[in-house]
C-alpha cells in the first residue's frame, strides 16, 4: 500500500518539485514550493470550492436546525426525521464534510513527505528519466530564508494568513441570535487554528511552512470569490424581488 502511494502521489509531485525548481523557479527552493502548491491548489480547486460552499450552506441553515431541534427536543426520531428533510430541502449533505476531507488528507500527507524528502539530495535517485537530478540544492527562499530550518517569520505568517481564513469563512451573525455550543466552537476555531499552526510549524522546517502559509492565501483567495459570488446571487435576488408596499425586501 505504501509503494503504490508513493508511485501515485509522492514520486510524481518530488518530480514535478524538482523540474519546477530547475525551469521557472530559477533555481529558488522557495519559489519551487510556491509554485508547487499553487499547482496542487488549481488541480484540487473544485474539491475546496465545493467543501467550502457546502460547510457555508451548513452554517446558513443552522438557525432552522436549531428551531428543529427544540421542537422535537422529546422525541429523537421525529427530530431526526425533520432534520432530514431539512438537509433536502437545503440540498446539503451533512457526511459531505468528510468526503471532501478525504478526498484531500492523502494529498496533504505526499506533499509532506515530497518536502520532506526533497531537503536530502539521495531522496532524488528516484527521479524519473527523463528529470536531470540537480548538482546541487540551494535550499533558500529569495536567498534570505534557510528551508531547512524553523522559521518566525514563516511561521508568523502562516498563522496570520490561518487567521484571516478562518474569519471570512464564519458567516455573519445577528448581534440578537443566541449562539449554540456548537456555533461557538466553531468561532473559537478562528483563535485555536492559528494556535496548532504556530505549534506544529515550530518543529519542522520552513519549507513545509511556506507551503502552509501558500496554500492558506490561496485559499483566502478562493473564500473571497466563494463571498462574492453568494453576494452576487443575493443582489439578484433583491432585483428580482423587490419591496413592495413598504414591506422590506430580502435582507442584507
Amino acid at each position: 500500500m505504501g509503494h503504490l502511494f508513493n508511485l501515485i502521489l509522492v514520486e510524481p509531485l518530488l518530480n514535478i518539485l524538482v523540474f519546477l525548481y530547475k525551469t521557472i523557479a530559477l533555481g529558488d527552493f522557495g519559489l519551487a514550493i510556491i509554485y508547487l502548491t499553487i499547482l496542487i491548489r488549481l488541480l484540487l480547486f473544485p474539491v475546496f470550492s465545493k467543501s467550502a460552499i457546502h460547510q457555508r450552506e451548513m452554517q446558513k441553515i443552522q438557525p432552522k436546525l436549531k428551531k428543529v431541534q427544540e421542537q422535537h427536543k422529546n422525541d429523537r426520531a421525529k427530530q431526526a426525521e425533520a432534520m432530514m428533510a431539512l438537509y433536502k430541502e437545503h440540498k446539503v449533505n451533512p457526511l459531505s464534510s468528510f468526503f471532501w476531507l478525504l478526498i484531500q488528507i492523502p494529498v496533504f500527507i505526499a506533499l509532506y513527505q515530497v518536502f520532506s524528502k526533497s531537503l536530502t539530495l539521495d531522496s532524488l535517485s528516484g527521479l524519473y528519466s527523463f528529470i536531470t537530478p540537480p548538482a546541487s540544492l540551494d535550499y533558500s527562499f529569495l536567498g534570505l530564508i534557510n528551508l531547512t530550518k524553523s522559521n518566525i517569520l514563516i511561521i508568523g505568517l502562516a498563522a496570520i494568513a490561518q487567521y484571516f481564513q478562518g474569519r471570512l469563512s464564519l458567516p455573519k451573525v445577528d448581534p440578537s441570535q443566541t449562539l449554540s455550543s456548537a456555533e461557538k466552537m466553531s468561532r473559537s476555531m478562528v483563535f485555536l487554528g492559528p494556535a496548532l499552526t504556530i505549534f506544529v510549524l515550530f518543529n519542522f522546517p520552513s519549507a513545509l511552512g511556506l507551503f502552509w502559509l501558500t496554500t492558506s492565501l490561496f485559499s483566502i483567495g478562493q473564500q473571497f470569490v466563494i463571498n462574492h459570488r453568494d453576494h452576487g446571487k443575493l443582489d439578484q435576488l433583491r432585483t428580482n424581488n423587490p419591496p413592495k408596499d413598504g414591506v422590506q425586501g430580502l435582507p442584507s
